[in-house]
């Protein structure tokens, strides 16, 4: 049975099918200058070679960020022998009361490589911004007690550094595994 040019092309032209949002070619969330729990100034080409995962969260969250970064923890560990090719990125929307050796403490619950990124306060709104990140501070009983709603979701980045996905909170950990495996492959 001959096969026909129209499924030829249609063959070619799919997309990879992605359990993620696919926002591959957004041009927004390109890159970052942050400091990482250590005091070292992080960009996103220091991490070519390995898909990287960027979380926004903050260290007192109750249960969508520590979930976020266990199942994150997880899928490194489903990983194998490739999980060093993932790179876990948390990023304080709460410079305030997170303080770099609370960041730090709070990635060693998770997994060691992991890094927690922050910036300054006055810096914050335009990052968040530039991520096309929600975030709002939510008063508590005390000035300190608050919480934060904030968006709850993971970009993902392939190899090379380029934006590819947006997990979105929920999914569990074997979707974006499977994203993960896809883009370590190339796709």
């Amino acid at each position: 049975m001959p096969i026909s040019s129209a499924s030829l092309f249609s063959a070619c032209s799919q997309r990879p099918a992605f359990h993620s949002i696919d926002i591959s070619g957004a041009k927004y969330a390109q890159d970052f200058a942050l400091t990482d729990h250590n005091g070292q100034l992080r960009h996103l080409a220091e991490f070519k070679g390995k898909v990287v995962v960027l979380f926004f969260g903050y260290t007192q969250c109750p249960d969508v960020c520590p979930t976020s970064m266990a199942e994150l923890a997880e899928i490194k560990q489903q990983l194998g022998a490739d999980g060093d090719k993932l790179q876990g990125l948390f990023v304080t929307l709460d410079p305030e009361r997170d303080r770099p050796d609370m960041l730090k403490a709070y990635m060693g619950n998770f997994d060691s490589s992991f890094l927690a990124l922050y910036t300054s306060v006055d810096k914050l709104p335009a990052l968040a911004q530039d991520f096309r990140i929600y975030y709002k501070k939510v008063p508590g009983k005390t000035p300190t007690s608050y919480t934060l709603d904030h968006t709850a979701g993971s970009y993902v980045y392939d190899p090379s550094g380029k934006l590819r996905l947006m997990s979105r909170y929920g999914t569990g950990a074997q979707p974006l595994l499977e994203d993960v495996k896809l883009l370590l492959q190339g796709v």
